[in-house]
C-alpha cells in the first residue's frame, strides 16, 4: 500500500472513530502506529473536545505533531466529570504518554520516615521501601524537613538505634542502654525506662507534627501541663511546660493567618521562562498556621492550558498527601470539580495573603532550581540573559557579540577613547581597543566617538571581520544619533544601536533604544540590566586607565626623551652626572663626551644648537 492511501486510511478510521463518540464526561487516548499510548486527555464532552484536534484551524505546532502521531483512538465514558480527571491521572500514570504534563521524579527528594515497629524510629530517607513504615513528605527543600526533625527530637526522646526491639525482648532483659541514653537523647525503651504505651504515645504525637497539627497538639499540652499542676506534680509539669514553649516556638515561625482557617488547601502555579516546565506549589493551613509547604515539578510537552494542568496538579497532590480539607484556594477558577470540596480565587482577606505566599514560594523555588542548573551549566545563564535582551530590544539575533564605546579626557587634553567586546555577555579582552584621538575637535565628545566608531566598523571591512550584534554607547540620545550617522549614513551599516545613561550620580541609570531613541522597561534590580551595567563600567574602566597612562607619560617626559640616537642607559648616565637636563644643556662637548662619549656627545650639542634656534 502507498504511503498516501495509508494516511488517508488512517484518516478515515480516525474521522469514524470520532463521530460515533458521545457528548459525555470521559478520558480519551491517542495510540501511535507501533501501538503506544502518547496522549491522555480528559472532556467535559468527548466528541466535541476530541474532533477539536482535527480542524483545519490548529495553529499550534506541538497539536500539530501530536495529530501526526494518531493512529488509534479509544476513550473511557464515565459519570462525572471528577471522574473523568481522575480516570485521566490514573492513566497518565500507567502509560507516562510523552506528549502529557508529567510530575517529575521526586525520588531524589528526601522524605520522614516513622517505621512500623513495636517502638517506632523517626528519620529521613530517600529510599520508600513498601511496607517498612509511614512516609511524610517529599520535602523539596530539606532544610524544612531537618528542622521538622529537630523539633521532633527535641521534644521526644525517641530511640535511634536499629535494634529490633520486642516487648518479650525488654520483658527478659535482653537488651542494654547506649550512649544516647546517658546523654539524654533517647528515654531507652529498651530496657523499660518508658513504658510501650507512653514511648507510642509519643510517636503519635509527633504524627501530628507531620501532619501539620502542630498549634492543637500545643493546646493539648498546655492542657496536661495545667492537670499536672493541679495533681502537684510539679516536675512532670515542668516537662511539658518546656515542650510547650517549643511547639508555640515552631508555630511562631509558620505563617500565621487567621484562626478562622482550620483546613484549607492552597495552590498556585508558576511557568518557566520557556514554558517547558510549571511549578504547583501547595500549602496546608491547619489551625490558621501553614506549618509546611511543597513544591512539585511538572514537565509540559503538549502546551496545555494552565487551568488543566492545575486541575490534574491538585488531584494528584491532594491524593500524595491524604487532604480532606473542603476548602482549596486557587488563583484562577478550574472547570474541573472535585467531590465535597469548595474552590475560592480570593481578592482580599486572609485567604489572599495565603495565596501570595503559596505564589511566593512557587518563583523562590523556580529561581532556586534555575540557579542550580546554572551553576552547573553557565552557559544556560548567558543564553537565558541573551534572549532576554534580544526580545526587549527586538533584535534580528541573539546578540551574541556587544560592543561597547567610551571617551576620556580632562579640558580636551590627552583626548582618548576605548571599545570593549562582549562575546556571550562575557568580556573577551583579546578583542578590546583602544584609540587616541587625532581628528575630532578634543573638546567635541560627539565627534570624538563619531571618529572612534568611523576607524572601528571601516577597519573590520577592510578586515572581512564580523560585525556586532549590538553596539551600546555610553551616553544617551546624543551619543546615539552621533553613532548611527557613522553607522548607518556614512558605512551603510545595519547594527542596531543602544545607549546607557547616567543619572547626576553618575550611575547608570536607564537603557536607550530605538528611533528616536526610547526608555526600555527595565529595572535596575534585574540581572540583565547588572549585566549591562557592568559592561559600561568596564568600557569607562579602560578609557580612564589609558587617558592616565598617557597623561602620566607626558608628566614624565624629559627633553633627553627628543634626542635621537640617546637612550635609557645614556640618560641616566647624564643625569646621573649632571644632576639636571638643564646642565645637561649647558655642558660643553668635552664635558659631554667624558661621559657618554665623542659621538653622543655631538648628538647632544647639535639637538640643543637647533632646538635654540627653533626658538
Amino acid at each position: 500500500m502507498k504511503q498516501s492511501d495509508k494516511s488517508s486510511s488512517i484518516q478515515e478510521h480516525l474521522r469514524a472513530i470520532v463521530d460515533r463518540m458521545p457528548e459525555l464526561p470521559g478520558s480519551y487516548q491517542f495510540w501511535n502506529a507501533d501501538g503506544v499510548v502518547i496522549y491522555v486527555g480528559k472532556a467535559k464532552r468527548l466528541k466535541r473536545r476530541v474532533s477539536s484536534y482535527f480542524r483545519k484551524d490548529v495553529d499550534r505546532l506541538k497539536t500539530r505533531l501530536l495529530v501526526d502521531k494518531i493512529a488509534d483512538i479509544t476513550y473511557t465514558v464515565v459519570k462525572t466529570e471528577e471522574d473523568a480527571l481522575l480516570l485521566e491521572n490514573e492513566l497518565i500514570k500507567k502509560y507516562q504518554p510523552r506528549y502529557n504534563i508529567l510530575l517529575k521524579d521526586g525520588k531524589t527528594y528526601p522524605y520522614i520516615c516513622v517505621t512500623k515497629e513495636a517502638y517506632p524510629r523517626v528519620f529521613s530517607t530517600r529510599r520508600r521501601v513498601k511496607g517498612a513504615g509511614d512516609y511524610y513528605g517529599p520535602y523539596a527543600h530539606a532544610g524544612a524537613m531537618h528542622a521538622i526533625l529537630q523539633l521532633v527530637h527535641q521534644l521526644y526522646r525517641l530511640r535511634s538505634c536499629r535494634t529490633a526491639l520486642t516487648s518479650e525482648g525488654v520483658a527478659e532483659g535482653k537488651y542494654r542502654t547506649c550512649l544516647d541514653y546517658h546523654i539524654r537523647r533517647c528515654d531507652a525503651p529498651c530496657v523499660g525506662k518508658i513504658s510501650k504505651e507512653e514511648y507510642n504515645m509519643a510517636v503519635r504525637q509527633v504524627v501530628e507534627i507531620l501532619k501539620g497539627n502542630t498549634r492543637a497538639l500545643a493546646k493539648q499540652t498546655y492542657a496536661e501541663m495545667e492537670a499536672c499542676a493541679g495533681r502537684m506534680e510539679f516536675e512532670k509539669a515542668e516537662e511539658l511546660k518546656q515542650r510547650y514553649l517549643l511547639l508555640e516556638g515552631y508555630c511562631a515561625k509558620s505563617e500565621v493567618v487567621s484562626a478562622t482557617l482550620t483546613n484549607v488547601d492552597v495552590f498556585s502555579l508558576t511557568n518557566d521562562d520557556d514554558g517547558k516546565m510549571s511549578f504547583v506549589n501547595y500549602l496546608h493551613v491547619v489551625n490558621g498556621a501553614v506549618n509546611q509547604a511543597f513544591t512539585y515539578e511538572y514537565k509540559r510537552t503538549l502546551a496545555d492550558d494552565d487551568a488543566d494542568l492545575l486541575a490534574t496538579a491538585i488531584a494528584e497532590i491532594r491524593r500524595r498527601h491524604h487532604s480532606e480539607a473542603r476548602e482549596v484556594v486557587v488563583p484562577f477558577s478550574t472547570e474541573w470539580p472535585v467531590a465535597d470540596v469548595i474552590f475560592t480565587v480570593p481578592q482580599r482577606g486572609d485567604k489572599k495573603k495565603l495565596l501570595e505566599l503559596s505564589l511566593m514560594n512557587g518563583r523562590q523555588y523556580r529561581l532556586d532550581r534555575l540557579k542550580q542548573s546554572e551553576k552547573l551549566n553557565p552557559e544556560q545563564r548567558q543564553t537565558r540573559l541573551m534572549k532576554q535582551l534580544q526580545s526587549l530590544l527586538q533584535l534580528p539575533r541573539l546578540p551574541m557579540q556587544i560592543e561597547c564605546f567610551d571617551n576620556s579626557n580632562i579640558a580636551g587634553s590627552d583626548a582618548v577613547a576605548a571599545c570593549v567586546v562582549y562575546r556571550a555577555m562575557k568580556p573577551s579582552r583579546k578583542d578590546y581597543r583602544k584609540y587616541i584621538i587625532r581628528e575630532a575637535d578634543t573638546q567635541d565628545d560627539y565627534a570624538q566617538m563619531q571618529e572612534v566608531v568611523r576607524r572601528r566598523y571601516r577597519r573590520m571591512l577592510d578586515e572581512g571581520a564580523s560585525l556586532p550584534d549590538l553596539i551600546v554607547t555610553d551616553g544617551g540620545a546624543g551619543h546615539m544619533s552621533a553613532v548611527r550617522q557613522v553607522v548607518e549614513g556614512e558605512l551603510q551599516l545595519s547594527v542596531p544601536i543602544a545607549g546607557l545613561a547616567k543619572d547626576g550620580r553618575h550611575r547608570t541609570h536607564e537603557l536607550l533604544y530605538g528611533t528616536p531613541p526610547q526608555v526600555v522597561g527595565l529595572s535596575p534590580k534585574d540581572e540583565l540590566f547588572r549585566v549591562l551595567t557592568q559592561m559600561q563600567d568596564e568600557v569607562h574602566r579602560v578609557a580612564i586607565s589609558f587617558h592616565r597612562d598617557k597623561r602620566s607619560k607626558h608628566a614624565l617626559h624629559s627633553e633627553l626623551d627628543d634626542v635621537k640616537g640617546v637612550g635609557k642607559k645614556t640618560q641616566d648616565a647624564l643625569l646621573k652626572h649632571f644632576k639636571s637636563v638643564k646642565r645637561v644643556r649647558e655642558a660643553t662637548a668635552e664635558e659631554l663626551a667624558a661621559v657618554v662619549g665623542v659621538a653622543k656627545a655631538k648628538l647632544l650639542v647639535a639637538h640643543f644648537l637647533q632646538a635654540q634656534e627653533g626658538r
